[in-house]
């Protein structure tokens, strides 16, 4: 299964824009620059590659925690993942640290953690991201 995007950039890497677009549509035109990527904290000014990969790696994480869960005869009621992937200029991608915060009837501390945990280390976006350092914070909600 493929999955598709594009991104057109027009300029200079620091006066320049672009904009990307998703197969699936979830992008469309979506703005990114060097503003966004590396000056902007808030956020506003567009997307950036590492907020991307933030939100499929959130994304991910999510689904085949839940699944762990349904497998283990305790489905969760809700799952809310978090993802902070962190660039260091210079350096690039250096982590993704995954915070999850469970509402799940019927299972204990332990039980929860070692799901989570499993999830961090078989989630395709975690193993995508094998060359930085994954951590992970768990808690029941």
């Amino acid at each position: 299964m493929d999955r598709t995007a594009n991104a057109v950039w027009q300029g200079n890497l620091k006066e320049g824009k672009g904009t990307l677009d998703a197969q699936s549509g979830a992008l469309k035109g979506t703005p990114y620059s060097f503003k966004a990527r590396f000056e902007d904290e808030s956020g506003k000014s567009g997307t950036n590659p590492e907020e991307l990969i933030a939100a499929a790696h959130a994304g991910c994480f999510a689904m085949q925690f839940s699944h762990f869960l349904a497998e283990n005869g305790t489905p969760a009621d809700q799952v809310d993942a978090k993802a902070v992937v962190t660039l260091v200029p210079g350096t690039g991608i250096t982590g993704s640290a995954l915070t999850v915060v469970g509402k799940v009837p019927g299972i204990d501390a332990a039980k929860f953690q070692e799901l989570a945990e499993k999830a961090k280390a078989g989630c395709p976006v975690s193993k995508a991201l094998g060359a930085i350092n994954v951590s992970l914070d768990a808690k029941l909600g």
